[in-house]
């Protein structure tokens, strides 16, 4: 038996937020064997990369993050572990070639990690993916700033979106029992900011319950006293409804926030992508939300460059944006991924073309977020601290309408701030993605 709180453990975690929260459950598992976990990875006996399999950029990142950190193996690394979203698609294409790699854990394998290794530790390149349980681990060992956390409410996904691989790679839609998720956002401590995420946050519940449960979970949450507030990612439009809102709008502790992936504006190619809806319909579920809530900051996703995408729908789907006037935007060039149902399609679009599109949706957000950034000037927004950027030399924070990472910041001084407080920032400046203003203590 190998004595494995001899070892210091490293993890790297790539890809999304969801991937997080499992990396923080395998340090959990780490963590419960009374092993070491060091954040030097240079200084690891066991590397663990926890892959994301999304794109095929992501993909590539993986397998070059594997290849850099095979490199230690000439100074203190033992053992390397792949986990998560690439050997859970591609072992069979990557089990022989990434040699490098002595033990491949899928994404339900996690509790098996220490079997694995220590086969490895016979000399064996070791094969667990499917080996495990899918089993609800409710611990975590935070990896964000301790002033906020991802709480992952499901996995999976049924929106079978033709360009997407995600229920290719983590399956049908699951939901996480309530009771599981309750005892785990407890477990998190005082937290200025839960973050709820899943492919879907909006169909939470269905396939557990029967029905939607989310706006229940939202008001267990809420009423946790170590839960300061709530965010809100990834609701799909035609799930939020009436119920919805009314919380959004009426529970003083869920963030007037709402990211709502619509991924494109025009039937024709809504349709190719098998999206529910239409650009009528989200237009009016946009302004059908704003009625309800005027403050509320509405965030989206969308792909440019999509199978006979034409010109004139990307010229349309920047009409929409000025119509929609959304806070936040994020455009993707479409990724050509195998064993989608877009794969096959014809009209496939050559990348320069796709990435010009995408710099031409930035540009027409760039002016729609400058505009509605100014309105903000000489006005006091409340703001949460992140902590310092050294190079501005000043505290970052973020107001209600930024998420972490995906968002912009407000940069701002102040003779004292304190990570995951909030402050009244004046705002005297902007650009067209950050805000920047000083407290009104603030002396120079």
């Amino acid at each position: 038996m190998i004595d494995f709180t001899q070892k210091k453990f490293g993890i790297i975690s790539l890809g999304c937020d969801k991937n997080r929260v499992d990396s923080e459950k395998l340090l959990s598992i780490i963590k419960d064997r009374g092993c070491s976990i060091t954040d030097d990875i240079s200084d690891a006996q066991i590397i663990v990369v926890n892959t994301c399999a999304f794109l095929n950029e992501s993909r590539k990142e993986a397998i070059e993050t594997v290849l850099d950190c095979a490199a230690y193996k000439s100074e203190n690394l033992e053992k390397l572990v792949i986990t998560g979203c690439l050997p859970q698609k591609y072992i069979d294409e990557t089990f022989d070639v990434l040699e490098e790699a002595d033990v491949f854990l899928g994404i339900t394998d996690y509790g098996k990690i220490f079997d694995a290794l220590e086969k490895s530790y016979l000399g064996i390149r070791v094969n667990y993916v499917g080996k495990g349980e899918d089993n609800y681990i409710p611990r975590r060992i935070l990896t964000t700033p301790q002033h906020y956390a991802y709480l992952k409410i499901s996995d999976g996904c049924n929106n079978r979106c033709t360009y997407c691989l995600i229920p290719k790679i983590r399956g049908k839609y699951k939901s996480y029992p309530m009771e599981q998720l309750l005892s785990e956002a407890e477990g998190l401590g005082d937290v200025s900011e839960l973050i709820l995420v899943a492919q879907d946050v909006t169909r939470y519940g269905i396939d557990l319950y029967g029905q939607k449960k989310l706006r229940e979970i939202l008001q267990k949450l809420t009423a946790l006293v170590n839960i300061n507030s709530v965010r809100l990612l990834y609701c799909y439009p035609d799930m939020i409804d009436d119920g919805l809102i009314e919380e959004i709008r009426d529970n003083e502790k869920i963030i007037k926030y709402l990211d709502i992936p619509l991924q494109h504006s025009e039937d024709r190619i809504l349709k190719l992508m098998n999206r529910k809806g239409s650009r009528a319909e989200y237009l009016n579920l946009l302004r059908k939300i704003r009625k309800n809530i005027p403050e509320i900051a509405i965030r989206s996703t969308f792909i440019a460059g999509f199978p006979t995408e034409t010109e004139e729908e990307i010229e349309a789907l920047c009409s929409f944006l000025r119509e929609a006037e959304l806070d936040n935007c994020g455009f993707f060039t479409y990724s050509k991924e195998p064993d989608t149902p877009a794969y096959n399609l014809k009209g496939q679009i050559a990348f320069s073309i796709k990435r010009k599109r995408v710099k031409k949706l930035y540009s027409v957000q760039r002016e729609i977020s400058e505009k509605k950034l100014k309105g903000y000037k000489n006005k006091k927004l409340r703001v949460i601290c992140d902590g310092i950027d050294y190079e501005k030399n000043c505290f970052e924070g973020r107001a209600f309408f930024s998420a972490p990472d995906i968002d912009g910041k407000v940069y701002f001084n102040a003779n004292n701030a304190v990570q995951g407080e909030y402050y009244d920032v004046l705002i005297d400046n902007c650009d067209s993605y950050d805000l920047y203003g000083a407290t009104e203590d603030y002396t120079l």
